[in-house]
């Protein structure tokens, strides 16, 4: 990537980051097809702290799922759990090509961690092992929940799920309200895909009880 995309070589510096301990300058000793050597000059930035909300999001068109993973991503996903529902079209998903997206969004965006993203989970399985202290935010198409600003205003969830094209059935949303750890909302009264739907609520979270409010 460094030497066929960057076009760089001996000589040209690079930021370099692990997710762990901060963002550091380094030039470039020796590169070549199969290897390169780069020299650590000096921490540039601190790693800091970030929000640990989660996407659990079902299986959409490619398209629509490498949009999800990069904008997500943007807004400081940390992790993503593809979800399987009962009127969920896709049955496969390429986690190494969003794992890729999730690396290019994070070198676009300057940010200094990558996102997990896991193997695809049922709905029914993941709400049976769900830790119970980290609240689920998800939306509610039928209008009879509460509007999102309310909820956070009371709450600080931990994840966002939204539904599939379609919308959840009648068992799965009555299934979500039984837990006590999910919350469903209302989104206003226009209808939104799957995607935007994540990243709408993603963003709420962010406002309310994320990392918006530092420099």
């Amino acid at each position: 990537y460094l030497r066929n995309v960057l076009r760089l070589g001996a000589g040209k510096t690079v930021t370099l980051f692990n997710g762990r301990d901060g963002e550091f300058s380094a030039t470039i000793q020796t590169l070549d097809r199969k290897s390169a050597i780069l020299r650590i000059d000096q921490q540039t930035r601190s790693q800091k702290a970030e929000p640990d909300f989660w996407v659990l999001f079902p299986l959409l068109k490619k398209d629509a799922v490498d949009f999800l993973i990069e904008k997500a991503t943007e807004l400081g996903a940390a992790k993503f759990i593809p979800v399987l529902t009962q009127r969920t079209n896709a049955k496969n998903v390429n986690l190494e090509r969003l794992h890729r997206h999730a690396i290019e969004a994070a070198e676009q965006t300057e940010r200094l961690t990558i996102p997990d993203i896991e193997a695809p989970q049922k709905l029914t399985d993941l709400l049976g092992k769900w830790a119970k202290d980290r609240l689920i935010l998800t939306g509610d198409e039928s209008h009879t929940s509460p509007p999102v600003r309310e909820v956070l205003a009371a709450s600080q969830p931990g994840a966002v799920l939204v539904g599939p094209e379609g919308g959840f059935t009648e068992q799965e949303l009555a299934l979500l309200k039984s837990k006590p750890f999910v919350k469903t909302v209302s989104l206003g009264p226009r209808v939104l895909r799957a995607d935007t739907a994540a990243l709408a609520m993603l963003t709420a979270l962010q406002m309310v009880h994320g990392d918006w409010g530092s420099k």
